[in-house]
């Protein structure tokens, strides 16, 4: 597979002659649609193959991710019960488990499923032979993360025993292969009890033969201030878990400012950082599958960006007449236009960013990677992480 970047006057005929590969398959693959316009800027993956159907994708493709090349390749992917059949059907081949997101609970330890039934996702993802793992949060009767119903749990030996109970059976009664635990704004006080927690869930999960991962925010340094990074201590729970998912997105985010949102030279620095804590065949890495549109000039407080999905973002470009710019230290792909009067500016992930991503991957032999989230598929993201790790 080769990447190539849109030129001016470049249609998907001469960009197909030219590189001596079928033009179907540069539709196909990249998700082009009628008339396949094209954004200048625009990154293609290219690659001298025939085009599946959709009746036989799923099912010559199925069996998850194994690993090849030497290299570590368990894929995750979080997906909500509202996922479409045909897009979960279309990823599931290239994942090793499934997310299912999420499962919250109460200060007593009583356990919450997700309010739309997850059991086809559960179904579809063993016949793939991928892991259906049950995501828990914290989160509280406004829908937000709870570090109040944290702290009830984790320092609750009764509420806590309550809960594994209650996870160790749900795995048992349905099916599922495993506990990711996804805490957020974690107490400083209750940085040690958390990972006790984890430790403890992991005991009771491993003992019926599955693994506990833990989801860690991005911090660079012991000593990072804020909510989201004081209670979640790297060594304790690299220590505590089967293995760690590095939150390394959202630094372009819906309330704050124009920015990739996942600059490259920013996740480097996260793992580095955890790589003095963490083993490495314990780490995966964080990869986005959305971008944000943001209005501009940027006002803090009162600023909102949208969030969209990696297709979706260059069907903007083309449909505004504008060129897609890359940042060379963000590896990150972005371009502005205006609209009723309004400036945007739109930074999403391309296959070069994800190139880039799968590169620290390979670099420092990571365990894998875990994308938030899978709900819009983007399958030329899904072809390069094939070709890149062999995974199937």
């Amino acid at each position: 597979m080769k990447i190539y970047v849109v030129q001016p006057n470049d249609n998907v005929d001469k960009i197909a002659a030219s590189q001596n590969v079928p033009a179907q398959s540069v539709i196909y693959d990249n998700q082009l649609t009628y008339p396949y316009a094209l954004a200048v800027g625009q990154a293609l993956l290219l690659q001298d193959s025939p085009v599946p159907t959709e009746e036989n994708a799923y099912e010559n493709n199925a069996g998850g991710a194994v690993g090849a090349n030497g290299y570590p390749a368990y894929v995750g992917g979080y997906a909500y019960p509202f996922i479409s059949r045909w897009t979960l059907g279309q990823t599931l081949p290239y994942l090793s488990d499934l997310f299912i997101f999420s499962y919250g609970f109460t200060t007593e330890g009583e356990l919450i499923p997700p309010q739309l039934d997850d059991t086809f996702m559960i179904n579809m993802a063993k016949e793939a032979d991928v892991a259906p793992i049950l995501t828990l949060t914290p989160f509280g009767a406004d829908g937000r993360f709870s570090n109040y119903l944290i702290s009830r749990v984790v320092n609750s030996d009764t509420a806590k025993q309550q809960l594994i109970e209650n996870l160790t059976a749900q795995i048992e009664g349905r099916g599922l292969e495993g506990v990711d635990i996804d805490f957020e704004y974690i107490l400083p006080e209750d940085r040690i009890a958390f990972a006790d927690f984890v430790r403890e869930v992991r005991a009771a999960v491993n003992a019926l033969g599955f693994p506990v991962s833990v989801a860690l925010a991005p911090k660079t340094s012991d000593t990072q201030a804020g909510l989201l990074y004081e209670g979640k201590d790297y060594g304790l729970l690299g220590e505590a878990a089967d293995y760690v998912l590095l939150m390394t997105y959202e630094w372009g985010y819906t309330y704050g400012p124009a920015m990739a949102v996942a600059p490259i030279n920013k996740v480097r620095q996260v793992v580095e950082y955890a790589l003095g804590k963490i083993p490495a065949e314990k780490i995966h890495l964080g990869i986005p599958n959305y971008g944000y549109d943001w209005t501009l000039p940027y006002v803090q407080g009162i600023s909102k960006a949208t969030t969209i999905g990696n297709v979706e973002a260059v069907q903007i470009a083309i449909s505004q007449g504008v060129p897609i710019l890359f940042d060379e230290t963000a590896q990150s792909p972005y371009f502005n236009y205006v609209e009723n009067g309004q400036t945007h500016e739109v930074w999403f992930e391309d296959v070069r960013s994800l190139s880039a991503k799968f590169g620290l991957v390979k670099e420092y032999q990571l365990r894998g990677m875990s994308y938030w989230q899978i709900m819009q598929l983007f399958r030329a993201n899904w072809l390069l992480l094939d070709d890149t790790f062999a995974i199937r």
